[in-house]
């Protein structure tokens, strides 16, 4: 056992002691730059909650303490998606050394993409997605009925709409990876692509509010990277 944990010191190898102290002290530093995310959300925290409620007008709050939970509840998601890239770069620090040099550069292209998806997708559903469906539901009721909408049903729904079209808009990324590894193939994604549409609105509508609005919205921008997708694999990847 000692010889072992030798040869592997003599080769540059971590031990698994090592690589467990290695993996705390990663884990230490992700919690240092979270609650840092934490303290910056919380300074600008009015700002922040101006920009996410802009689209609803005027809000209320039913209950004393609802609105102290909602400046909390949105400094919480604000501050960890500020800190996302320092603990990302922990992680990516931390698995770095298994891999070679070639691929190391590689994995950084992804994930710099893979942010750069993610964020796109909050985009198009904050400017596009969401006032159309704020619209959609606002605009029911007669004229002698007028909405009250709390803070805290706003924010649950914009928090429904706005990171499923994060996740979906990883689509493009998690499928080139698939091809690179040859596990799929465009011949593939085009012979199960009707199965795809069904399976687009079904998930639409688990993710969304129940309005056609939205569905089609997420639907759509869905089936789009799926599309590009099979056109880059095919023609790019030649796979």
């Amino acid at each position: 056992m000692m010889q072992s944990a030798c040869a592997a010191q003599q080769a540059g190898e971590m031990t698994f002691t090592e690589h467990l102290e290695e993996l705390r002290n990663r884990l230490f530093k992700s919690l240092a730059a979270l609650l840092l995310g934490l303290a910056v959300s919380y300074c600008f925290i009015d700002s922040i909650v101006a920009f996410v409620t802009a689209p609803a007008g005027k809000l209320y709050y039913m209950r004393p303490a609802e609105a102290f939970f909602i400046y909390l509840k949105v400094g919480l998601v604000s501050g960890a998606l500020l800190a996302s890239p320092l603990i990302f770069y922990q992680l990516w620090a931390f698995i770095m050394p298994a891999f070679s040099m070639k691929q190391r550069l590689r994995l950084s292209g992804l994930a710099a993409l893979s942010v750069l998806l993610f964020v796109g997708g909050l985009s198009f559903a904050y400017n596009f997605v969401l006032p159309l469906g704020w619209a959609f539901f606002t605009g029911f009721g007669a004229q002698n009925i007028q909405s009250m909408i709390s803070m805290e049903n706003y924010i649950d729904f914009i928090l429904v709409v706005l990171l499923p079209f994060g996740v979906i808009f990883e689509l493009p990324l998690l499928l080139t990876i698939g091809a690179c590894c040859g596990l799929i193939t465009s011949f593939a994604l085009k012979k199960y692509r009707r199965y795809v549409i069904f399976i687009s609105f079904l998930v639409a509508a688990i993710l969304t509010p129940p309005d056609v609005v939205s569905q089609v919205m997420l639907a759509l921008p869905l089936l789009l990277m799926y599309e590009l997708s099979i056109i880059f694999i095919q023609h790019v990847l030649r796979r």
